[in-house]
């Protein structure tokens, strides 16, 4: 019984969202990548990254000036970046880091090319 339960359980917390709550913006002139929905800072890059697997992976790197230290969330399944924007940001501020977050870029997030 302990197996369906947790089997039920994974299923629904593990369910990212679809579709996600962002869109990617690739600058035309600089091809900076940037999140639909979220603030714009200048400590803040976007970028995707090519897997050895030939997979694409979005990650969003927060720099704080003053850090000597940086933390990695990863998490591959049901993370939508825009979502867990503030608590990077919130988590680089407060412990004085610089935090890189990624999840896998599903065919549904959108790509878009803008002035």
């Amino acid at each position: 019984m302990g197996a369906v339960t947790s089997s039920m359980a994974a299923k629904f917390a593990f369910f990212p969202p679809t579709p996600p709550s962002y869109t990617l913006e690739e600058d035309e002139e600089t091809g900076k990548l940037a999140m639909s929905g979220v603030p714009r800072r200048e400590n803040v890059d976007v970028v995707r990254i090519k897997t050895k697997r030939a997979t694409d992976v979005v990650a969003v790197y927060i720099k704080n000036p003053s850090a000597s230290l940086s933390v990695l969330y990863s998490h591959g399944n049901a993370a939508d970046l825009a979502q867990l924007y503030e608590l990077f940001s919130q988590l680089s501020i407060h412990l004085g880091v610089n935090v890189m977050g990624e999840a896998p870029m599903l065919p549904y997030i959108v790509v878009r090319q803008v002035k």
